[in-house]
């Protein structure tokens, strides 16, 4: 989602890639029969939401969503749309903070089912730079209109995690709301970082494991407490890669997410944080946090690793943004990371080497699980 969370690069990679063994990736008759029913529910203008728009606002994260199983495709894509719609009005920054409030709000409680009064973001939608985002403003009702296409406990799934993302996204708008690039903002501590990757990432793992549990493995031995709590850590790592990577580029807008406390104990000052000369004071802070990203994406490893092997596909819509997250840790270790006129990415042809490496190595075991080690180390 784009929830500040990590996304891998776009790449041409067929749904029905192959396995060594000569095995696809296709979905069971069960899991495909399920897809196609709560398509063939909606008008063929409300399926193309999570066919074509879709695409156009996940951006690279549609290889992700297109890989799932049928069984759980819908409901995930569609959460994410919302999603997707929720962080668009956050981010519409040349409309007010309470506007922006106000129309969080009022999606909300729409999600939530506390009113069924239309949602009308034409303002909103008029001020979005992307025509894709613009749309998706536009049809926000057909989105809101496939939730209850859902069995009631899928339906509650989603209304929850989108409850707990807006919150996070109200209370990054509360916090930040008057930052300027020559006004930086530092207002979090330890707990609150850590809340609000909980809020805006955290819970999509929780989300993700809870619908996949129901639907994908009903019936496998797991221990689901720590599939929950590895799957919180997976989300919250992904949400840090993002924090880390962006951390110049947020500056320019007046926003840190490292702590105050910490910033100060350094001897710098949020102006100091602009200029790339104070990055070595910086650089051992910004390790520690590079390092509690590490964990919480190894957390998330285990947790693709516990997933039975027969969910090829979930398995491996687990693993491809962990893989892209720790490369994109281990450029951030040698990078001037105050430096703006470069963003830290993972290329396009390294993301595909990493994706192809874990369709080939997948029947094999040992091999497989070594990717998270050989993605970590410095090139």
């Amino acid at each position: 989602m784009c929830l500040r969370s990590a996304r891998p690069q776009s790449v041409n990679l067929a749904s029905s890639a192959c396995l060594p063994s000569g095995r696809k990736l296709t979905n069971t008759p069960d899991n495909h029969r399920a897809f196609v029913i709560v398509l063939v529910q909606m008008t063929s203008d409300a399926a193309t939401l999570l066919t074509k728009l879709l695409k156009d606002v996940s951006r690279s994260f549609y290889t992700t969503l297109r890989v799932l199983p049928g069984a759980v495709r819908p409901q995930i894509s569609l959460a994410y749309l919302l999603a997707r719609a929720t962080d668009t009005i956050a981010d519409t920054q040349i409309v007010s903070i309470d506007l922006r409030l106000d129309a969080l709000r009022l999606l909300r409680e729409r999600i939530l089912g506390l009113h069924q009064k239309p949602l009308n973001f034409g303002e909103l939608s008029r001020q979005q730079g992307s025509s894709s985002e613009r749309v998706l403003l536009e049809r926000i009702e057909e989105a809101l209109s496939l939730l209850v296409s859902f069995p009631f406990a899928d339906q509650q799934l989603i209304r929850e995690v989108l409850s707990t993302i807006t919150s996070g996204q109200e209370l990054d708008l509360v916090r930040f709301g008057s930052a300027t690039w020559n006004n930086i903002l530092i207002p979090l501590t330890d707990p609150d970082l850590d809340d609000y990757a909980y809020r805006v990432a955290g819970c999509v793992g929780e989300f993700w494991t809870k619908v996949c549990r129901a639907h994908v493995f009903p019936k496998a031995k797991l221990d689901d407490a720590r599939l929950l709590a590895d799957a919180v850590r997976f989300g919250k790592g992904l949400q840090l890669v993002n924090i880390l990577r962006d951390l110049p580029a947020d500056l320019r807008q007046g926003r840190c997410y490292l702590p105050a406390d910490k910033i100060r104990n350094l001897g710098l000052t949020p102006a100091d944080l602009l200029e790339t000369g104070s990055e070595p004071k910086l650089r051992p802070l910004y390790d520690s946090y590079l390092d509690i990203a590490q964990a919480h994406l190894a957390a998330g490893w285990d947790y693709a690793n516990a997933l039975p092997r027969s969910c090829v596909r979930v398995r491996l819509a687990c693993a491809w943004p962990i893989l892209i997250g720790v490369r994109t840790l281990a450029r951030l270790r040698v990078e001037n990371i105050l430096d703006a006129s470069r963003r830290v990415k993972v290329s396009r042809a390294e993301v595909r080497s990493l994706i192809l490496r874990s369709i080939l190595l997948y029947p094999f075991s040992g091999a497989w699980r070594s990717l998270f080690a050989q993605a970590s180390a410095q090139k």
